[in-house]
């Protein structure tokens, strides 16, 4: 019977009192004081594996200790494991009983089933325990955008066709297993396809690349066709054993998504390559496994695919908000939804604002001037008046130098936190990353605060 809280820990399970212990005990402290941040979390892990019979499950409470110690560290589940199992002082923050040692898949599994939603009301519990305890109440808030990576290659559209061929072809091989055997024939073009993309990679004259993307598209359509035939085969499909008529329909499922993609990316190449027509980038794939990426093209920089996140920033130096958009949004588009976001919750719009220049407009300070904010600075002005902002040049200087510090704050969650690269799959598991890290990088700074002398 899964549990909400962990059991008291007896007198000698104390955390080490290296830099690092002292860091975690200060987080516990935390964790303790806002009970109400477990709600969402036992909701969240009651379907996972409930029985009567067997082992006791993680409770929510050590579910998120362990969440919060693997992004805190920047580990991998085997890696968090290792060290729930070898380190008395992980252990004592995770609040693991002397017989508890979760594996890699246990880890992945619970802390997996927590939804962005859930993440979010975390973080904003912390946000509200920080204002009663009077660390920071958002009167002064400050707001950037930055674009972070998912786990893909860099994409091509011979390598693109190339994983759509190979993931289908391996499909079929699957569907060869299945007893009895389904009635459908197929071709393995893997290897030839291999050396098409090799041969577009290395040659120099565009004829000879042309042509070799034709071939790939030419393969492209075979295997899509025998995917095609493999899904009516496989619709018809019966067979004794329950568990093989699950596993064929899975199949079908899997063999049309896959064959939906790869029409998609045969077009985008057929238009692009052979037709030399420029496809717009909402309606470009970028990669066949994490297909939800986006083109984020911010200025002279270097073009990321991945997702562009909104961090709104506190004085104390906390995260108080995180929104994380589809496509490539233009930031000043967004000033106005982030400073809603922040009347939702705080009950109130900031009194000053400091944003990156990139949410400069003279729209954006009428509106927020019309929401009762006093001061709003943005670090470039784009023909916005200083009065026209703040109510003097000191104030603009002030809320310039104040903004700078957010670019800190990205800089911890890129370096420290792993927010280089999202390493979770799909769009749900890319926001569930960002939003965990958020939640333990507030809780790593509540807790240096609070340790830090007045």
């Amino acid at each position: 019977m899964r549990q909400k809280r962990s059991p008291q820990l007896s007198v000698f399970h104390t955390l080490a009192v290296t830099e690092i212990g002292k860091e975690l005990g200060a987080i516990s402290l935390i964790i303790d004081e806002t009970p109400r941040i477990l709600d969402p979390i036992y909701h969240d892990l009651v379907g996972v594996k409930q029985t009567d019979n067997g082992r006791t499950g993680m409770t929510a409470e050590q579910v998120l200790r362990c969440a919060v110690l693997k992004q805190y560290r920047n580990m991998s589940y085997d890696e968090l494991a290792f060290h729930l199992a070898d380190s008395w002082t992980f252990r004592a923050f995770a609040r693991l009983e002397r017989r508890q040692h979760p594996s890699s898949s246990t880890l992945q599994e619970n802390i997996k089933a927590l939804s962005e939603q859930t993440w979010e009301a975390i973080n904003q519990a912390i946000i509200a325990h920080a204002a009663e305890t009077g660390t920071d109440k958002g009167r002064t808030v400050r707001i950037d955008s930055t674009a972070i990576e998912c786990n893909i290659h860099y994409p091509t559209d011979s390598g693109l066709l190339q994983d759509g061929i190979r993931v289908i072809t391996r499909l079929l091989i699957e569907g060869t297993s299945l007893h009895p055997t389904p009635a459908y024939s197929f071709s393995d073009h893997r290897r030839v396809v291999k050396k098409r993309v090799l041969k577009i990679l290395n040659s120099r004259k565009e004829t000879v690349r042309k042509q070799c993307y034709r071939d790939l598209l030419d393969f492209a359509a075979r295997v899509s066709g025998y995917g095609l035939n493999a899904i009516a085969v496989l619709a018809a499909f019966e067979s004794p054993a329950p568990e093989q008529i699950i596993h064929a329909r899975m199949l079908m499922e899997k063999l049309e998504e896959a064959i939906n993609l790869i029409s998609r990316i045969m077009d985008q190449t057929r238009r692009r390559v052979i037709n030399g027509e420029q496809v717009p980038a909402r309606e470009k794939i970028v990669s066949f496994f994490e297909c939800h990426s986006d083109i984020i093209e911010k200025g002279n920089r270097e073009t990321i695919y991945g997702h562009k996140v909104f961090l709104t920033g506190a004085e104390s130096g906390l995260i108080v908000d995180c929104l994380i958009e589809r496509g490539n949004p233009a930031d000043s588009s967004m000033f106005l939804p982030l400073m809603e976001r922040q009347k939702n919750i705080y009950g109130r719009y900031p009194r000053q604002v400091a944003a990156d220049g990139g949410f400069a407009s003279k729209e954006n300070v009428r509106d927020g001037k019309g929401l009762g904010i006093k001061d709003i600075a943005f670090a470039k002005r784009k023909g916005i008046s200083i009065s026209e902002m703040v109510r003097s040049t000191w104030v603009y200087k002030k809320l310039r130098n104040f903004r700078a510090g957010i670019e800190a704050n990205i800089s911890v969650l890129k370096r420290a936190f792993g927010l280089f690269r999202c390493t979770w799959t799909g769009w749900h598991g890319f926001v569930r990353c960002v939003r965990s890290a958020v939640v333990a990088y507030n809780l790593l700074l509540l807790g240096r605060l609070r340790a830090t002398p007045a």
